[in-house]
């Protein structure tokens, strides 16, 4: 269950979601920093998709982040924070030290080892602060590894899309609808960088469309002569540019 904790921020205090599946090492996490000047924990969360659903709506300063948590774990919660605006730092709390490299892979600012040391979380919030200080530079966003979810952003909320539901991604204006299983939503990413994370599940058919590989059930002319997809869950058959016909015949054909 998601807690939120209605005290008041302090001036410049930095604003904190602790995240971690064990009641008692939230309660350890708390101790410590109720001995920190300048702190104001927001929240608590017992696993991943409760982690972001804080963090979009309450916009923390940073995340305290366990790593093996059921459902999403923290190092694809972490993936989906880099893509928050603002995005708040990332401080991975964990009682396996085989994860550290992959917690930097996915931008995060400092790996902390369970049991905690209070000196160890107090040298964890300055390099916060300064990643904070800076945090209109941009970033690198994840691991190389692509997630199992996209987040759309409702409003007072989020709602996670698995990927494997998805038919097909179509940029509109500074946005992405993602076409589902359950509907429609929209996400705030470019299909260029969708494209590169999902290389291996969805091929683009048109400057503005990507589908999913499975979608694909074949290729038609249309009545004034242009090249359209069918898919298997499409309401009707979607525009094939000239310059990606060849790379989708090719495709169908391994289908």
């Amino acid at each position: 269950m998601l807690h939120r904790h209605t005290g008041q921020t302090r001036g410049a205090a930095v604003r904190i979601v602790i995240a971690d599946d064990e009641p008692l090492a939230r309660e350890r996490l708390q101790s410590l920093l109720a001995d920190l000047p300048g702190v104001d924990v927001v929240a608590e969360a017992a696993n991943g998709e409760q982690a972001l659903h804080a963090c979009a709506e309450l916009q923390p300063d940073l995340v305290l982040l366990d790593i093996a948590m059921p459902g999403l774990d923290g190092l694809e919660t972490a993936r989906h924070l880099a893509t928050f605006e603002p995005r708040p730092a990332v401080v991975f709390c964990t009682a396996y030290d085989a994860h550290a490299l992959s917690a930097f892979e996915a931008a995060a600012i400092d790996y902390l080892m369970k049991p905690v040391r209070p000196e160890r979380l107090a040298s964890a919030l300055e390099r916060a602060r300064v990643f904070l200080a800076g945090r209109g530079d941009a970033q690198e966003n994840g691991d190389g590894r692509a997630r199992t979810v996209l987040c759309a952003r409702l409003r007072g909320g989020l709602r996670l899309i698995p990927v494997e539901d998805i038919h097909y991604l179509q940029a509109e204006e500074k946005y992405v609808v993602v076409h589902h299983a359950r509907g429609e939503d929209l996400i705030e990413e470019s299909l260029k960088s969708l494209e590169e994370e999902f290389a291996s599940r969805f091929i683009r058919i048109h400057r503005n469309c990507l589908v999913a590989r499975h979608e694909l059930v074949e290729l038609r002319r249309g009545v004034a002569g242009q090249v359209q997809a069918v898919l298997r869950h499409g309401k009707h058959p979607l525009e094939v540019s000239r310059r990606c016909v060849a790379t989708l015949r090719q495709d169908l054909r391994h289908l």
